[in-house]
């Protein structure tokens, strides 16, 4: 049955996600697919070739996005 195959997978992608980009339980179950699609190509470089983001944007942006 299809239900029984949903759990365990979703329950191991949201590990993934929980690892890879810190996401809680609430932000994996909040996202749409296309943006767990999304956030996975990027993690693993495949992401329309767009160059990423260089160090001075990523400090900018931690700086004006703190953890915590």
């Amino acid at each position: 049955m299809a239900d029984d195959r949903l759990a365990p997978g979703a329950l191991a992608l949201a590990g993934v996600m929980a690892r890879v980009c810190g996401w809680r339980p609430g932000e994996f179950w909040a996202a749409t697919p296309a943006e767990v699609a999304a956030v996975l190509a990027g993690w693993r470089g495949d992401d329309d070739g767009g160059g990423g983001i260089d160090g001075a944007a990523l400090a900018a942006m931690m700086e004006q996005y703190p953890d915590g």
